[in-house]
């Protein structure tokens, strides 16, 4: 594993790699020839660091390239395409941060590609055709609203409903005015055209928390295993509909979550509501895997 390294996060691979492979070039010659000796291909992390150290017969030298900054990028590389003359390689320095360089095998020249070309030099495995068709298949997994937080740190990937929570309850902290959205989500929640949290009774933050005491002091008179259907009619009367729960104990959580939420937002209670708000109705399984020129896996058939 590559150790202690005087490359800086804020160079680039594609900066930084020429220079580290002059200095091994030697080496590096002898590895990427047995990179592209098989042809076309898509190797995975294991392959490329066999390959490397098949290519050196001194130990020492095989130590001191893996300890250095070449070491730090086979190690970081997640997969690379086999075209020869040129290796492709996705390198993910960090959580969340990829970087991706084409590498000449014979020259050992360096450019930086975009994420479309790496994925186009993948497909180009299977279908060169495919790959060149200005039709072909696209999917863009960023974020639609232009407005929705993104999350910057590394430490924050993985973490994103925490993440949106925090987000979320520091904006309704700064004020009653705020809450105004989710009461606009609130009333906005439908499946099919039926209302689902709250009805337009409850067109204002003020009535909507009175409704919830109400509410609550309500059920928690009731058996904690009295059915909805059973105060169905009473929650309507106070602007309430059916998503908050299927008995009286989950209805009484559910309200007391928004309670807090609107009393003082804070992440746990907000990540608590949201957690238990009816928003999930039906689930489609695509896969897009078989489109990125993997094998034996569900999507496109790779013959």
């Amino acid at each position: 594993m590559a150790a202690s390294l005087s490359f800086k996060r804020s160079d680039s691979i594609a900066d930084s790699m020429p220079d580290a492979l002059r200095q091994s070039r030697y080496q590096m010659k002898r590895c990427f020839a047995r990179y592209i000796s098989k042809g076309k291909r898509l190797m995975k992390n294991q392959n490329l660091m066999d390959e490397l150290a098949k290519s050196i017969d001194d130990k020492v030298e095989k130590d001191k390239l893996m300890e250095g900054f070449l070491g730090y990028i086979i190690c970081s590389t997640q997969e690379a395409v086999v075209l020869p003359p040129f290796v492709a390689f996705a390198v993910r320095t960090n959580p969340g941060i990829w970087e991706y360089v084409k590498v000449q095998a014979e020259d050992l020249s360096v450019e930086e590609i975009t994420p479309s070309e790496y994925l186009k030099y993948k497909e180009s495995l299977y279908d060169e055709n495919w790959a060149k068709d200005d039709n072909a298949l696209e999917i863009d997994f960023g974020a639609l609203d232009l407005s929705t937080p993104r999350i910057t740190l590394p430490s924050s990937i993985g973490n994103g409903l925490q993440f949106v929570s925090r987000f979320m309850s520091s904006t309704l902290a700064d004020g009653p005015d705020n809450m105004k959205p989710l009461l606009d989500y609130l009333l906005a929640l439908n499946y099919r055209g039926e209302k689902l949290m709250i009805n337009d009774m409850l067109d204002t933050v003020n009535k909507l928390q009175t409704a919830l005491l109400l509410a609550e002091v309500f059920v928690s008179g009731l058996p904690r295993n009295t059915p909805y259907q059973k105060f169905e009619q009473r929650f309507q009367e106070w602007g309430l509909e059916k998503g908050w729960g299927d008995t009286a104990e989950h209805v009484k959580e559910t309200l007391n979550s928004l309670s807090e939420v609107l009393q003082a937002p804070d992440p746990v209670n907000l990540e608590k509501f949201f957690s238990r708000v009816p928003t999930i109705f039906n689930i489609v399984i695509f896969s897009p895997h078989g489109y990125f020129g993997q094998e034996n896996v569900l999507g496109l058939p790779v013959l």
